[in-house]
Order: structure tokens, then sequence, then C-alpha cells
């Protein structure tokens, strides 16, 4: 999202979204003045208002996925996303996932913020599912922080394939910067051909996402 766009939404649609859906905000001070990848477990569609609520009125990107689209409604989709930054995820095509990857790299590296969702797709339980190791890899490529947030309640407003409700149960979380400093020295040092790789990229997302549900528990 751009900045006039996101300056837009901060004027005329975050005080609706404070007034109809939010509780509490807890952690406003952990968020960086630089920019970073906000990491956040994925309950409903809401979760893309309640993100953006935090990140409002600084430019930022969402990853969002086109497989579910058909015919006309994935042209739309394109055009939807276009407008608003986001960037666009075939999830059946190891192609389009590495042109995900590359963007979300460029974007961070020309300083927006990048939210992304570690579970991939939205829990059909309410519980957090595992983290994938995407961002994972895009914070080695970068270096730039991943701040993890916890969110609650939007599950209980819009659960997967359910009609939404209007309820002022949203609860947000926000947790300390994560910098892991020693594994992104590794990986400097050594290249993608070190051994361990996919050992530093899973200490990565088991600890983002340990952080994420301590964090939530703590809302709960």
């Amino acid at each position: 999202m751009n900045r006039a766009l996101s300056w837009f939404c901060k004027i005329f649609l975050q005080p609706i979204v404070r007034k109809l859906l939010i509780k509490e905000v807890r952690g406003w001070e952990n968020i960086p003045k630089g920019n970073f990848i906000l990491a956040a477990n994925h309950q409903s569609h809401l979760d893309e208002i309640a993100t953006a609520y935090l990140c409002l009125p600084r430019r930022f990107h969402f990853i969002g996925q086109v497989d579910s689209f058909n015919g006309l409604g994935r042209i739309f989709i394109h055009i939807f996303y276009f407008v608003l930054g986001v960037i666009p995820i075939d999830r059946k095509s190891e192609e389009s996932r590495k042109k995900v990857i590359k963007e979300a790299i460029r974007v961070l590296k020309k300083g927006d913020i990048l939210i992304i969702y570690p579970e991939g797709t939205r829990t059909r339980t309410g519980k957090m599912g595992e983290g994938k190791f995407g961002v994972a890899r895009i914070f080695l490529e970068t270096g730039v922080p991943i701040l993890p947030v916890a969110v609650k309640g939007t599950f209980e407003i819009m659960p997967p394939g359910k009609k939404p409700k209007i309820k002022k149960i949203v609860k947000i979380n926000i947790g300390k910067p994560l910098y892991f400093k020693e594994e992104l020295e590794r990986i400097r040092k050594a290249g993608w051909d070190l051994k361990e790789e996919k050992q530093i990229l899973s200490k990565i997302t088991d600890n983002l996402m340990r952080d994420i549900a301590s964090l939530k528990s703590e809302i709960d």
C-alpha cells in the first residue's frame, strides 16, 4: 500500500476499525522505527485489517493468494492486489513462490513493511498451525527484523466459510523485534550452501512461532 492510500486509511478507516473491532492493542512501543517483517498468526480474512491497523500510515505490503480464483474473479483480484500493493502468489506454482520471495526482498530493501502469515493459510479450527520457512528465508536474505504479532478474536468474528459478525473483541499483542544475529551472520559468511541451512531456517521459524504463541496466550 502506497503512502497516500495508507494515510487515507489511517484518517478515515482506522477510527472505524478501532470503534467496531479493536478492543485492545499491547506493545505499540515494540514497533521499530525502520521497516520490518510483521509475522502474525492467521485466523481469518479480518487478520489483514488487524495487522494493517498497526502499520498505518506507512508503506506496507501483504502476500495474497490467487490460486482460488478463476475467470473474471482472477482478473479482478489481480487488479485489486495491484491497487493495494499486494504481492500475488499462486500456491500451486513453484515458480510463483520463487517470484514472491524475490518481490518480498525487493520491497523490504526499498524500505517498506512486509506483512506475512507464517502458517501460510488460515486456521480452520482456531488453533495455530505450523510455520513455513518463507519468513525465515526472506529475513536471511534481507536482515530486516521480524516483528512477532498475535491476533485474537478475528476467528470468532469471521471463521473461514461463515458470515462475519461485528464485535469489538479483537485483541492484538505486539512482541519485541527478532534479529537472529547469529544465524544471519552464519548465512552471510557461508552462503546458502551451508549444510545447516535447513536447521537455521527451522530454528528461526520455530522460535518465531513460539513467540507468537506466547504472545497469544497473554491475551487469551
